[in-house]
């Protein structure tokens, strides 16, 4: 159903994205990413590291490391997928937001909400 490939939309240093290998009907669970949480006050430390471009808040007191293609996925503000957190699985379960063609990159928003257009960190930082 998906798979990595390179992404002229991805400003990191792999230039990787998850693509759909066949159509994703909207509301369609794309992918389960299970995640490794560590209290925010160990973030600092992850802070120096390249994972720190690639973790998610886990609740309030959390952030998480996504396995699988969880923290693949790349940003956009008009995302054709979504994401839940199930904190019961301690999984990131990723859901087509709109219809998705085989072959299209799969894109998240990564402020949380498919409608959220607050400026991201990586924005902010070019603009310093």
């Amino acid at each position: 159903m998906i798979e990595i490939k390179n992404s002229s939309l991805s400003g990191g240093e792999f230039k990787r994205g998850v693509f759909a290998t066949r159509k994703i009907a909207k509301g369609e669970l794309i992918h389960e990413a299970p995640v490794i949480p560590y209290p925010n006050e160990q973030h600092e430390f992850i802070e120096k590291t390249i994972l720190a471009d690639y973790v998610f808040e886990y609740g309030i007191n959390h952030t998480a490391v996504l396995l699988g293609y969880g923290s693949l996925f790349n940003h956009s503000y008009q995302p054709n997928a979504i994401y839940d957190i199930n904190f019961d699985q301690h999984t990131f379960d990723f859901y087509a937001y709109t219809d998705i063609e085989a072959g299209e990159e799969i894109l998240i928003n990564y402020n949380g909400e498919a409608d959220c257009n607050d400026p991201l960190w990586f924005y902010e930082e070019e603009q310093e």
